[in-house]
């Protein structure tokens, strides 16, 4: 069967954007036009957008299905767009992230009143990191105070991009009628009977021919410049060309106008999108390496003769389908109802059903194809981040990398009825979500769940409320310290014995502790020569040990970076037993702890805070109160970044404190760094409080 769009029409692109910016409206006005356009008028006129969010609650499909596949006809060729959600909290540091791993490019929806916002800067950044091409689409033209011009300023100095107006809006606010498109050098006045599905394009007014002739000289200086200094004059595609070349290659931002509440600049937005956002074949070819060969490098280029390679990038549990795994194929082509390899995890899956989030509804497909976004049904143990592809040809593609949960609370149901449907909304919410884990605490049978801050746990207890109908009680937040020895003990004894009558219990051990090198865990070395303790014997030492350490000496924190060595013990011909070396084993370690200087170590966060310089003395002086190093400032278009590194326990409640210091503009984020012994005084008050 031969492929249905070709790979330069495809476009894989993201919306983000700061909450409130008007996303969702956006990419709902994004379906309500490419739906229409596919279907060719079955949609009755009118009432159209209403009909739309109709059919979205009869199917139950959010707008924010993780992928959203939709057409657009351009210069008369359909170009396929695939829109992958981006969440709105920046929090939640995974979705971003792999957000942007699947993505090509994106736009960045900025709200014409309020301009560059917090959150429009963290998205931005992370946007830098990942070299994805962007293009702006100023929205909300229509409110009270809308300042297309201020907007352009703030990106400018705020995010330090070069961006490039290509429209002029034509009034603001209640005047807002439609746009000057720089390139075309034409007017597009949109007809709000028809929802802005009508418009009627004519010349430049007089009155703006001046303006628009000094924006588009800028535009055209911005991305080519010899060209037209030698007064050669440029055609409109040639412009586009060169405008998109820029654009691809991260040196310019077009800029756009609109407001998508009131259906005005969407199609031009569209536009856009087919002419200045790259195509799976604009973007270098995805990198790998073969299973078992960490160093051994492999690449898989954007066509469909190529091995299948494709990563799976978000999970959902969907009410009526049940686990939706999406995923971004990167080269070859693969059926439904086939095998698939999942070289992550060394196993062979069948891909059940295929399914297309198309515009508004779903769509079952047979098969997919480099530059393809889809969801399977049927993929069991796949999840984010692993990599699907030909058993034949194996590859693993760079994995997301996701910090491991360093703060936890325990969570029970409030009633009865709730505690089944507790035990499955945590099941599936850490199927969805890789940095938010589950686990049962052996003493005091709570179930204790662990994320990435205070509000991601606020927000997986709410999601719990919402979508699964299961109300819990929450604890208190608790960091996930550790412990560990400083210096190295030699032989000391473990003794077990119990003499009653009849057959009696004895194991006895000796052993050396050290501290190991930083993340080994624990080491334990068997050195026992002669037969001083039978070999059926020392596997239960080792596990009497390991026991030993999970649970510490000092406050109950497992042990870390340990390493024990069995060096001597004896036994009882009659009496030992692997129960008594267990408990022998489990006895010496925490009696060598004692003696090695056991420490208390807490989890260090790296802490970046992007701020305006007027706050900048204050940000410093509040990491420094909460025992923070600074590790350096430097300076990003006009804020100023500062970079610490912070215990968590002191990061509690920061995000309040920080949104108060800086009226709402800085914003930071912490991931986990590394583990630090807890100076003496602290660390006497955590383990006073634990035995208290």
């Amino acid at each position: 069967m031969p492929r249905v769009t070709p790979l330069d029409r495809i476009r894989n692109i993201g919306i983000m954007a700061h909450i409130d910016a008007g996303k969702t409206t956006t990419t709902e006005r994004i379906l309500y036009y490419t739906g229409r356009t596919y279907k060719l008028g079955e949609v009755h006129d009118g009432t159209a957008t209403m009909d739309w969010m109709e059919q979205e609650q009869e199917r139950g499909i959010t707008i924010t299905s993780a992928a959203t596949t939709a057409f657009w006809p351009r210069r008369g060729e359909p170009h396929r767009i695939n829109i992958i959600d981006t969440p709105g909290h920046v929090d939640f540091t995974v979705e971003v992230e792999r957000s942007l791993r699947v993505l090509d490019g994106a736009i960045t929806v900025l709200d014409a009143v309020g301009g560059v916002e917090p959150q429009t800067e963290t998205v931005w950044r992370q946007a830098d990191r990942y070299h994805v091409p962007r293009i702006i689409f100023v929205n909300k033209m229509d409110r009270v105070g809308a300042d297309f011009e201020m907007c352009v300023k703030m990106v400018r100095e705020r995010l330090g991009g070069n961006v490039v107006p290509i429209h002029l809006p034509l009034g603001s606010g209640e005047l807002f009628t439609g746009i000057i498109d720089l390139v075309r050098q034409v007017e597009i006045v949109y007809d709000d009977e028809s929802l802005g599905k009508k418009y009627v394009e004519g010349p430049v007014p007089a009155a703006l021919k001046e303006k628009v002739a000094e924006m588009r000289h800028h535009l055209l200086e911005s991305v080519v410049l010899h060209k037209y200094l030698e007064e050669h004059e440029l055609s409109e595609d040639e412009i586009r060309t060169v405008l998109r070349k820029a654009t691809i290659s991260g040196k310019v931002v077009p800029v756009l106008a609109g407001a998508a509440f009131k259906n005005k600049g969407v199609q031009a937005l569209l536009d856009a999108v087919v002419d200045y956002l790259p195509s799976p074949l604009d973007v270098p070819a995805i990198q790998g390496h073969l299973p078992h060969h960490d160093a051994t490098h492999a690449v898989r280029h954007p066509s469909d003769e190529e091995p299948f390679s494709a990563l799976a990038f978000k999970i959902m549990t969907d009410p009526y389908v049940g686990k939706l795994t999406f995923f971004r194929v990167y080269s070859g082509m693969l059926a439904a109802g086939s095998y698939i390899y999942n070289s992550t995890k060394d196993k062979k899956e069948r891909i059940g059903r295929l399914l297309q989030m198309h515009a508004n509804k779903r769509e079952e497909i047979e098969e997919v194809r480099a530059g393809d976004i889809a969801a399977a049904i049927g993929l069991k143990d796949t999840k984010t981040g692993d990599t699907l592809c030909d058993e034949g040809h194996p590859i693993i593609l760079e994995a997301m990398k996701f910090p491991e949960p360093v703060i936890s609370v325990a969570i029970e149901p409030k009633t009865k009825a709730d505690q089944d449907k507790l035990s499955i909304a945590l099941q599936k919410l850490s199927e969805e979500d890789p940095t938010f884990r589950v686990h049962s605490d052996a003493e005091t049978a709570q179930t204790i769940i662990s994320g990435m801050g205070e509000l991601h746990l606020e927000i997986i207890v709410e999601r719990m409320r919402r979508e699964f109908k299961v109300d819990a009680n929450v604890g208190r937040p608790q960091v996930a310290y550790r412990e560990t020895v400083r210096k190295r003990v030699e032989d000391v004894e473990g003794k077990f014995i119990r003499q009653t009558g009849g057959r009696g219990q004895y194991g006895h051990v000796v052993i050396n502790m050290e501290p190991g090198q930083p993340g080994t865990g624990f080491v334990f070395e068997d050195n026992i020569v002669g037969g001083a303790i039978p070999r059926e014997y020392i596997g239960p030492v080792e596990q009497g040990v390991k026991e030993a350490l999970e649970n510490g000496v000092l406050a109950g924190y497992p042990m870390v970076d340990v390493k024990v060595e069995l060096v001597d013990g004896s036994y009882h011909d009659v009496d030992s037993s692997e129960m008594a070396f267990k408990i022998a084993g489990s006895m010496a370690v925490k009696e060598a702890a004692r003696q090695a200087h056991a420490v208390l170590l807490e989890p260090i966060m790296d802490v970046e805070v992007v701020t305006p310089a007027d706050y900048m003395g204050d940000v410093i002086g509040d990491l420094s109160s909460r025992r923070g190093k600074i590790g350096g400032m430097t300076q990003r278009a006009d804020a100023q970044v500062v970079a610490a590194s912070v215990p968590l326990s002191e990061m509690f409640g920061y995000s309040t404190t920080l949104r108060s210091m800086s009226q709402g503009r800085a914003i930071y984020s912490m991931q986990f760094s590394h583990y630090q012994e807890v100076p003496k005084q602290k660390a006497e008050e955590i383990v006073s409080k634990v035995k208290g």
